[in-house]
């Protein structure tokens, strides 16, 4: 049953009443019309003064008929007429059947409205509901902008015209463009709409009181004669003959728009019913898009939220390309506890990180990005992979007693060709070789992080050129319809399956990899949110790299610049030499001046050549401008005028100072 507002003066809901609507019907039958057949009211022969109070002065039930008249029923209202004027007494049988139809109209209409979610689907539902069964055409306005929660109204009061309808030729038209038969104009032939884009609420004008009123009025009454001309615009006016009600939308807090309803002159005019009929559907119209822009706010901050816990891109790091993807759990929680990163380290490395925080609400959400931040900054520091987690079980704990998550932390150097992996309760990773073979890598589970008083191990495995590595988050293998171990099986056979397609000699492409992977979810196959991170691994040729370490002796700088003459030589990039004897020169200067043990000079040579020198000392060298009178401070200087770019990143056995310039 639908729920019926009290009055305004705070009185006892109107269908709980019957005793107090049974006289004054009775009283008003010999001067009230007799209703149309099919329920549709006629119209009553009282002055347009009888209809300017905004409250009927009969309270009865409001719903309106379910169909617009037809010619039968207009026949049927001018017997009623004639009837009324004669003094025949109204069928008690029929006044009920009245009854119960609005009652029904108004539940029907309420439960439209009410499945609205979002702004446009409730201001629809209320337009489809009410056209053409209550009237023939509704305009809805709506405050510009709308405010939100407790925020305070921007001033000035600016109403938006949101939406129209009106009585369509068929009720197949789908198309979104409402025309009125031929023979019966719903509007003003000579204007589209009779209303203006926008209108300012002038504080104190008619509308304004119309507005503060709250209460439906008539478009006859005196208060909607002055207030629809400020509504509609100075040139746009209701067309004559037509009926009109003037309905506030009031939400919690205070009005928010308003909405006008139209009859055409062949409709039996709006009864005082009708007032209480606009005023519920209002009311729920109002309380709709309260909660409607409540939740287009949380969903953008949902949707900020994950935009900013997650990585907006991903680096391009020498030797290996990746590709990632992330699914939430659902459209209405758009962002949860899954993420997953990849962070250049020292070396040409590449840490890679997957983890998933118990949940995917906005708390976890806010949990998994200290947990993010937190590993990023421990990457930073060169930790070795199971150090890592260690820390980041420390910092869960600090966040709380509850706060579970589990990651998977892998670090990849493209030298070596080797990866080391630390795992804290995180599904295994899959590895895709070259020949199409995928391998669900052996890996130590470990404990949780959160959980407290555990180690966690890593081990180091071969990663050869041209394979691939999954990182993937439980939501990806596990769900209603299977077990981990189950999905965990079925993601390493759809892994070869696509494999097998692009050859032995050729790994598959990588978004279409991802992608591939995801289509293997079939529809409710899916309760958690997914994160997904996939790394192709290409390495640097040991040919590409060469190695010294140097002594900390004065002697260091000049073999550095010998050294890196003849590997440029080697490369074919004897162009590059001054510039980078000079920059190996000032960089080797500046590591044996503070370093105790043998300072580690690298050259790589992929698109770019990239130097690296290393020592002990956890210094960071910072530039600064020297004065004409020093001797020294320069160094740093011309690194950065020369290369293309430079770095320096502090180790747990020191630091190293790189930099770059391009090959051509």
């Amino acid at each position: 049953m639908t729920e019926h507002p009290t009055s305004h003066e705070g009185r006892q809901p109107l269908a709980a009443r019957p005793q107090e609507r049974t006289r004054p019907r009775q009283e008003a039958a010999a001067h009230a019309p007799k209703p149309a057949a099919g329920g549709v009211p006629a119209q009553p022969p009282a002055p347009p003064s009888s209809q300017a109070s905004p409250v009927p002065p009969v309270p009865s039930v409001p719903p309106v008929p379910a169909a617009p008249p037809t010619a039968g029923s207009a026949t049927a209202a001018a017997a009623g007429a004639e009837a009324s004027a004669a003094g025949t007494p109204q069928d008690p049988t029929g006044v009920a059947r009245r009854e119960g139809d609005r009652l029904r109209f108004v539940g029907a209409a309420t439960r439209r409205i009410a499945r609205g979610i979002d702004l446009d689907e409730i201001v629809l539902g209320l337009c489809r509901a009410t056209v053409p069964t209550f009237s023939d055409a509704i305009l809805v306005y709506l405050r510009d902008p709308l405010p939100v929660g407790d925020e305070r109204p921007v001033a000035p009061f600016v109403l938006r015209l949101r939406r129209t309808d009106r009585l369509r030729l068929t009720d197949e038209d789908t198309d979104g463009t409402f025309l009125a038969a031929p023979q019966v104009p719903v509007l003003n032939p000579q204007a589209d709409l009779p209303a203006a884009e926008l209108c300012e609420v002038q504080a104190g004008g008619a509308l304004a009181e119309v507005l503060r009123g709250v209460r439906p009025v008539f478009g006859d009454s005196a208060a909607a004669r002055a207030a629809l001309p400020e509504l509609l615009g100075v040139e746009k006016t209701v067309p004559t003959g037509h009926r009109a009600i003037l309905a506030p939308l009031r939400g919690r807090r205070r009005v928010i728009g308003a909405a006008i309803f139209l009859r055409r002159p062949d409709r039996p005019a709006f009864e005082p019913n009708d007032l209480l009929v606009a005023a519920q559907l209002a009311t729920h119209t109002a309380l709709g898009i309260d909660k409607a822009v409540l939740y287009g706010r949380e969903a953008y901050i949902a949707d900020e939220l994950q935009r900013t816990m997650l990585p907006e891109g991903l680096p391009q790091p020498t030797g290996v390309r990746l590709a990632s993807r992330y699914l939430p759990a659902a459209e209405t929680a758009r962002v949860g506890g899954d993420w997953y990163d990849a962070i250049p380290l020292p070396g040409s490395r590449v840490a890679l990180v997957v983890g998933d925080v118990m949940g995917h609400s906005m708390t976890s959400a806010a949990i998994m990005g200290q947990l993010r931040t937190t590993a990023q900054t421990l990457a930073g520091l060169d930790l070795p992979p199971q150090e890592v987690l260690h820390h980041l079980d420390e910092q869960a704990q600090r966040l709380g007693t509850d706060r579970m998550a589990t990651c998977m932390y892998a670090v990849y150097d493209p030298v070596s060709h080797r990866i080391t992996i630390a795992n804290a309760g995180h599904p295994p990773p899959i590895l895709l070789h070259l020949g199409g073979r995928a391998e669900v890598l052996r890996v130590p589970p470990g404990a949780p992080i959160g959980v407290g008083g555990v180690d966690f191990e890593a081990v180091e495995l071969d990663a050869p050129a041209g394979a691939t590595l999954l990182l993937y988050t439980d939501g990806l293998v596990e769900s209603r319809l299977r077990d981990v171990w189950t999905g965990i099986e079925q993601l390493r056979e759809r892994l070869a399956a696509t494999a097998q397609l692009t050859g032995p000699d050729h790994s598959p492409p990588l978004e279409a990899l991802c992608d591939d992977v995801l289509d293997m979810l079939g529809p409710g196959d899916r309760d958690d949110d997914i994160a997904l991170l996939a790394a192709r691994f290409d390495g640097i040729a040991p040919s590409d790299v060469a190695y010294w370490f140097l002594e900390p002796e004065e002697q260091a700088p000049g073999r550095a610049r010998r050294l890196a003459r003849r590997a440029l030589a080697r490369w074919d990039l004897e162009e590059l030499s001054d510039s980078v004897e000079l920059l190996v020169s000032e960089v080797v200067t500046n590591a044996v001046r503070y370093a105790e043990r043998p300072v580690t000079l690298r050259l790589l040579r992929t698109d770019v050549l990239r130097c690296e020198v290393g020592d002990d000392s956890p210094q960071l060298p910072r530039q600064r401008r020297a004065r004409d009178t020093d001797e020294g401070g320069r160094g740093l200087f011309l690194v950065n005028r020369l290369a293309r770019r430079w770095g320096a990143t502090r180790l747990s056995t020191g630091k190293v100072v790189w930099f770059e310039l391009p090959t051509h």
